[in-house]
Protein backbone atom coordinates (compact mmCIF):
# COMPACT_ATOMS: atom_id res chain seq x y z
CA UNK A 1 0.00 0.00 0.00
CA UNK A 2 1.26 3.49 -0.86
CA UNK A 3 1.03 6.30 1.69
CA UNK A 4 0.94 10.08 1.68
CA UNK A 5 3.46 11.66 4.03
CA UNK A 6 2.41 15.05 5.39
CA UNK A 7 5.14 17.29 6.81
CA UNK A 8 4.59 20.49 8.76
CA UNK A 9 6.40 22.57 11.33
CA UNK A 10 5.67 21.50 14.90
CA UNK A 11 3.35 23.95 16.69
CA UNK A 12 4.91 26.14 19.33
CA UNK A 13 3.33 24.43 22.34
CA UNK A 14 2.74 20.83 23.39
CA UNK A 15 -0.99 21.53 23.62
CA UNK A 16 -1.10 22.77 20.03
CA UNK A 17 0.84 19.70 18.90
CA UNK A 18 -1.66 17.40 20.60
CA UNK A 19 -4.54 19.24 18.91
CA UNK A 20 -2.82 18.96 15.54
CA UNK A 21 -2.28 15.22 15.92
CA UNK A 22 -5.89 14.75 17.04
CA UNK A 23 -7.18 16.74 14.05
CA UNK A 24 -5.08 14.70 11.63
CA UNK A 25 -6.16 11.43 13.27
CA UNK A 26 -9.79 12.43 12.79
CA UNK A 27 -9.03 12.93 9.08
CA UNK A 28 -7.65 9.39 8.80
CA UNK A 29 -3.91 9.81 9.36
CA UNK A 30 -2.73 6.59 10.99
CA UNK A 31 0.77 7.19 12.32
CA UNK A 32 2.94 10.10 13.38
CA UNK A 33 6.66 10.77 13.77
CA UNK A 34 8.05 13.76 15.63
CA UNK A 35 11.32 15.26 14.48
CA UNK A 36 13.17 18.19 16.03
CA UNK A 37 11.17 20.88 14.25
CA UNK A 38 8.63 18.95 12.18
CA UNK A 39 5.73 16.54 12.51
CA UNK A 40 5.34 13.76 9.93
CA UNK A 41 1.93 12.12 9.50
CA UNK A 42 0.95 9.20 7.25
CA UNK A 43 -2.34 8.28 5.58
CA UNK A 44 -3.11 5.65 2.90
CA UNK A 45 -2.98 7.28 -0.53
CA UNK A 46 -6.47 5.98 -1.33
CA UNK A 47 -7.88 7.95 1.63
CA UNK A 48 -6.18 11.25 0.80
CA UNK A 49 -7.23 14.25 -1.27
CA UNK A 50 -6.39 17.94 -1.25
CA UNK A 51 -9.97 18.62 -0.18
CA UNK A 52 -9.36 16.57 2.96
CA UNK A 53 -6.95 19.22 4.26
CA UNK A 54 -8.73 22.21 2.73
CA UNK A 55 -11.88 21.55 4.73
CA UNK A 56 -10.21 21.52 8.14
CA UNK A 57 -10.27 24.95 9.80
CA UNK A 58 -7.45 24.12 12.23
CA UNK A 59 -5.11 23.17 9.40
CA UNK A 60 -6.11 26.27 7.46
CA UNK A 61 -5.17 28.42 10.46
CA UNK A 62 -1.97 26.42 10.91
CA UNK A 63 -0.85 27.26 7.40
CA UNK A 64 -0.62 30.91 8.46
CA UNK A 65 2.69 30.14 10.12
CA UNK A 66 3.49 26.60 9.00
CA UNK A 67 3.79 25.47 5.39
CA UNK A 68 2.28 22.01 4.95
CA UNK A 69 3.87 19.69 2.40
CA UNK A 70 2.80 16.26 1.19
CA UNK A 71 4.56 13.59 -0.82
CA UNK A 72 3.87 10.06 -1.98
CA UNK A 73 5.74 7.29 -0.15
CA UNK A 74 5.82 4.09 -2.18
CA UNK A 75 5.33 0.80 -0.39
CA UNK A 76 8.89 -0.48 -0.76
CA UNK A 77 10.35 2.90 0.19
CA UNK A 78 8.18 3.06 3.30
CA UNK A 79 9.34 -0.37 4.42
CA UNK A 80 12.99 0.65 4.08
CA UNK A 81 12.48 3.85 6.07
CA UNK A 82 10.39 2.10 8.72
CA UNK A 83 12.91 -0.69 9.23
CA UNK A 84 15.86 1.68 9.40
CA UNK A 85 14.17 3.59 12.26
CA UNK A 86 12.71 0.62 14.10
CA UNK A 87 14.06 -0.16 17.58
CA UNK A 88 12.98 -2.96 19.93
CA UNK A 89 10.44 -2.04 22.60
CA UNK A 90 10.53 -3.47 26.13
CA UNK A 91 7.35 -3.18 28.20
CA UNK A 92 7.53 -3.35 32.02
CA UNK A 93 10.81 -5.28 31.80
CA UNK A 94 8.72 -8.33 30.91
CA UNK A 95 7.98 -8.26 27.20
CA UNK A 96 10.11 -7.35 24.19
CA UNK A 97 8.63 -6.54 20.79
CA UNK A 98 11.34 -6.67 18.17
CA UNK A 99 11.98 -7.05 14.47
CA UNK A 100 13.44 -10.26 12.99
CA UNK A 101 16.80 -8.51 12.61
CA UNK A 102 17.06 -7.79 16.38
CA UNK A 103 18.41 -10.37 18.86
CA UNK A 104 16.12 -12.16 21.30
CA UNK A 105 16.24 -11.28 25.01
CA UNK A 106 16.20 -14.50 27.04
CA UNK A 107 15.94 -12.59 30.31
CA UNK A 108 12.38 -11.48 29.58
CA UNK A 109 9.19 -13.52 29.93
CA UNK A 110 7.93 -12.78 26.44
CA UNK A 111 9.76 -12.16 23.19
CA UNK A 112 7.55 -11.22 20.23
CA UNK A 113 8.81 -10.83 16.67
CA UNK A 114 6.99 -8.25 14.54
CA UNK A 115 7.95 -7.55 10.95
CA UNK A 116 8.04 -3.73 11.00
CA UNK A 117 5.78 -2.77 8.15
CA UNK A 118 3.19 -0.01 8.05
CA UNK A 119 0.71 -1.84 10.29
CA UNK A 120 -0.25 -0.02 13.48
CA UNK A 121 0.77 -1.94 16.59
CA UNK A 122 4.55 -2.10 16.85
CA UNK A 123 4.30 -1.06 20.55
CA UNK A 124 6.03 2.24 19.87
CA UNK A 125 2.74 4.10 20.19
CA UNK A 126 1.34 4.84 23.65
CA UNK A 127 -1.97 3.09 22.97
CA UNK A 128 -0.39 -0.25 22.04
CA UNK A 129 2.23 -0.14 24.79
CA UNK A 130 -0.39 0.62 27.44
CA UNK A 131 -2.65 -2.26 26.37
CA UNK A 132 0.37 -4.57 26.41
CA UNK A 133 1.16 -3.41 29.94
CA UNK A 134 -2.41 -4.11 31.04
CA UNK A 135 -2.45 -7.45 29.24
CA UNK A 136 0.74 -8.51 31.01
CA UNK A 137 -1.17 -8.25 34.30
CA UNK A 138 -4.31 -10.00 33.01
CA UNK A 139 -4.93 -13.67 33.77
CA UNK A 140 -5.83 -14.88 30.28
CA UNK A 141 -5.21 -18.58 30.71
CA UNK A 142 -7.81 -20.61 28.80
CA UNK A 143 -9.73 -17.48 27.78
CA UNK A 144 -11.17 -16.73 24.34
CA UNK A 145 -9.72 -13.41 23.17
CA UNK A 146 -10.82 -10.99 20.46
CA UNK A 147 -8.33 -8.44 19.09
CA UNK A 148 -10.23 -5.74 17.17
CA UNK A 149 -8.19 -3.44 14.95
CA UNK A 150 -5.34 -5.89 15.38
CA UNK A 151 -2.76 -4.00 13.28
CA UNK A 152 0.32 -6.22 13.52
CA UNK A 153 -1.47 -8.87 15.60
CA UNK A 154 0.88 -8.24 18.54
CA UNK A 155 -1.89 -8.24 21.17
CA UNK A 156 -3.39 -11.52 20.00
CA UNK A 157 0.10 -13.04 19.91
CA UNK A 158 0.86 -11.92 23.48
CA UNK A 159 -2.51 -13.26 24.69
CA UNK A 160 -1.70 -16.68 23.22
CA UNK A 161 1.80 -16.62 24.71
CA UNK A 162 0.15 -16.01 28.09
CA UNK A 163 -2.00 -19.10 27.73
CA UNK A 164 -5.21 -17.94 26.09
CA UNK A 165 -7.36 -20.75 24.71
CA UNK A 166 -7.89 -19.04 21.35
CA UNK A 167 -7.68 -15.65 19.68
CA UNK A 168 -9.45 -13.95 16.79
CA UNK A 169 -7.66 -10.94 15.26
CA UNK A 170 -9.64 -8.60 12.96
CA UNK A 171 -8.59 -5.56 10.94
CA UNK A 172 -10.32 -3.80 8.04
CA UNK A 173 -7.01 -2.74 6.47
CA UNK A 174 -5.69 -5.32 3.99
CA UNK A 175 -2.10 -4.33 4.70
CA UNK A 176 -2.60 -4.94 8.45
CA UNK A 177 -4.42 -8.20 7.74
CA UNK A 178 -1.54 -9.55 5.67
CA UNK A 179 1.03 -8.30 8.16
CA UNK A 180 -0.82 -10.01 11.03
CA UNK A 181 -0.80 -13.30 9.15
CA UNK A 182 2.93 -12.90 8.61
CA UNK A 183 3.59 -12.08 12.27
CA UNK A 184 1.41 -14.93 13.50
CA UNK A 185 3.60 -17.28 11.45
CA UNK A 186 6.83 -15.63 12.67
CA UNK A 187 5.79 -16.32 16.26
CA UNK A 188 4.53 -19.85 15.50
CA UNK A 189 0.99 -18.92 16.55
CA UNK A 190 -0.87 -20.34 13.58
CA UNK A 191 -3.90 -21.07 15.77
CA UNK A 192 -4.77 -17.35 15.81
CA UNK A 193 -7.67 -16.72 13.43
CA UNK A 194 -6.83 -13.56 11.45
CA UNK A 195 -9.78 -12.02 9.59
CA UNK A 196 -10.13 -9.12 7.15
CA UNK A 197 -13.07 -6.88 8.00
CA UNK A 198 -14.73 -4.98 10.83
CA UNK A 199 -17.30 -5.51 13.59
CA UNK A 200 -19.83 -6.83 11.06
CA UNK A 201 -17.78 -10.06 11.04
CA UNK A 202 -18.72 -10.77 14.65
CA UNK A 203 -21.22 -13.60 14.85
CA UNK A 204 -22.51 -15.67 17.75
CA UNK A 205 -19.19 -16.67 19.32
CA UNK A 206 -18.65 -15.19 22.78
CA UNK A 207 -15.32 -13.93 24.14
CA UNK A 208 -13.88 -13.62 27.63
CA UNK A 209 -11.60 -10.70 26.78
CA UNK A 210 -11.74 -8.08 24.02
CA UNK A 211 -8.89 -5.77 23.08
CA UNK A 212 -9.99 -2.83 20.93
CA UNK A 213 -7.27 -0.35 19.95
CA UNK A 214 -9.11 1.77 17.38
CA UNK A 215 -9.97 5.44 16.97
CA UNK A 216 -12.75 7.07 19.00
CA UNK A 217 -15.35 7.28 16.23
CA UNK A 218 -15.14 3.58 15.34
CA UNK A 219 -15.22 2.59 19.00
CA UNK A 220 -18.36 4.65 19.61
CA UNK A 221 -20.02 3.14 16.54
CA UNK A 222 -19.12 -0.46 17.42
CA UNK A 223 -19.29 -0.66 21.23
CA UNK A 224 -22.73 -2.24 20.97
CA UNK A 225 -21.32 -5.00 18.74
CA UNK A 226 -18.43 -5.69 21.13
CA UNK A 227 -20.80 -5.91 24.08
CA UNK A 228 -22.98 -8.50 22.31
CA UNK A 229 -20.04 -10.91 21.93
CA UNK A 230 -18.52 -10.33 25.38
CA UNK A 231 -19.47 -12.83 28.08
CA UNK A 232 -21.04 -11.50 31.26
CA UNK A 233 -18.16 -10.78 33.62
CA UNK A 234 -15.79 -10.52 30.68
CA UNK A 235 -13.43 -7.59 30.28
CA UNK A 236 -12.76 -5.21 27.42
CA UNK A 237 -9.80 -2.86 27.07
CA UNK A 238 -10.37 0.18 24.89
CA UNK A 239 -7.62 2.40 23.53
CA UNK A 240 -6.91 4.70 20.59
CA UNK A 241 -8.34 7.94 22.01
CA UNK A 242 -7.42 10.89 24.24
CA UNK A 243 -8.19 11.59 27.89
CA UNK A 244 -10.79 14.17 26.86
CA UNK A 245 -12.65 11.46 24.93
CA UNK A 246 -13.00 9.07 27.87
CA UNK A 247 -16.28 10.68 28.99
CA UNK A 248 -17.90 9.85 25.65
CA UNK A 249 -16.53 6.29 25.69
CA UNK A 250 -17.85 5.74 29.23
CA UNK A 251 -21.26 7.12 28.32
CA UNK A 252 -21.67 4.87 25.30
CA UNK A 253 -20.25 1.83 27.10
CA UNK A 254 -22.73 2.19 29.96
CA UNK A 255 -25.61 2.04 27.46
CA UNK A 256 -24.47 -1.46 26.56
CA UNK A 257 -23.84 -2.98 30.00
CA UNK A 258 -20.12 -2.18 30.08
CA UNK A 259 -19.08 -0.78 33.47
CA UNK A 260 -15.97 1.35 33.74
CA UNK A 261 -13.25 -0.05 36.01
CA UNK A 262 -10.04 1.89 35.51
CA UNK A 263 -7.82 3.64 33.02
CA UNK A 264 -4.29 4.83 32.53
CA UNK A 265 -2.88 7.47 30.21
CA UNK A 266 0.43 8.44 28.69
CA UNK A 267 0.92 11.65 26.74
CA UNK A 268 -2.88 12.00 27.00
CA UNK A 269 -3.51 8.70 25.14
CA UNK A 270 -5.81 6.40 27.14
CA UNK A 271 -6.19 2.69 27.77
CA UNK A 272 -9.41 1.97 29.70
CA UNK A 273 -10.79 -1.25 31.22
CA UNK A 274 -14.51 -2.08 31.30
CA UNK A 275 -16.39 -5.18 32.50
CA UNK A 276 -19.65 -6.68 31.16
CA UNK A 277 -22.32 -6.55 33.87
Amino acid sequence: MDYIELTCEKPRSEEQLEILIAELAELGFESFTEEADHLLAYIPEKDFSDQLLAGNTYLIDLQAYSRIETRLVKEQNWNAVWESNYDPVIIDNRCQIRAPFHPANDKLEFDIVIHPKMSFGTAHHETTSQIISLLLDEDVKDLKVLDMGCGTGVLAILAMLKGAKSAVAIDFDEWAYNNSIENVALNKMDQIDVQLGDATLLGNDLFDLILANINKNILLADIHAYSKVLKRGGRIIFSGFYVDDLVDIKEEAEKHSLAYQSHRNKNRWVAAVFVKV
